[in-house]
């Protein structure tokens, strides 16, 4: 453990400075080794940012039975808490869970789907029940499922909803 006064720097370091220094003009970044006479050049790849796609989620979670207005509580806590949540329908012992996710993939969006009642248990003072299933469909899914009659239809009336 090194002793020292606060803000004193480090021992043989007291007039030192790091300084960057630039590549003179003749500088070659794609050098010919001295054995060869040709070489690629060097190319940095650009790395490119996947983009953030809509994902629709919809979480089922289950427990003991709890008093309505408890769980009603909790899930207008974590609608407030979550913004982008659409629609909770809730009974005293299952509830479910409709909102969008914006992420890069589905495993994206399914690990923070699934990471959302237990991160707002506390805060939301959610009942302490267990995800029973979990469903990730993109956005383009989600609207030919609804356009043919499939699947649940778009989240109205948005809110908090008794089953």
């Amino acid at each position: 453990m090194r002793r020292a006064r606060p803000g004193a720097p480090p021992r043989g370091t007291a007039n030192r400075a790091l300084t960057s220094v630039g590549a003179r003009a003749d500088f070659d970044r794609n050098p010919l080794p001295s054995d060869t006479v040709e070489r690629e050049p060097v190319t940095t790849a650009k790395e490119e940012h996947p983009q953030s796609r809509l994902w629709h989620i919809t979480l089922s979670v289950s427990g003991t039975e709890t008093p309505l207005a408890e769980i009603r509580r909790g899930l207008e806590q974590l609608a407030h808490d979550h913004p982008f949540l659409l629609t909770s329908r809730y009974a005293g012992d299952h509830a479910e869970i409709r909102y969008w996710e914006e992420a890069r993939d589905l495993h994206d969006a399914a690990a923070v789907a699934l990471r959302l009642w237990g991160e707002h248990r506390s805060s939301a003072q959610l009942p302490p029940w267990e995800i029973v299933g979990l469903e990730v469909i993109d956005r383009e899914t989600y609207h030919l499922r609804v356009a043919e009659g499939y699947g649940p239809p778009p989240a109205a009336p948005v809110g908090v909803h008794p089953y």
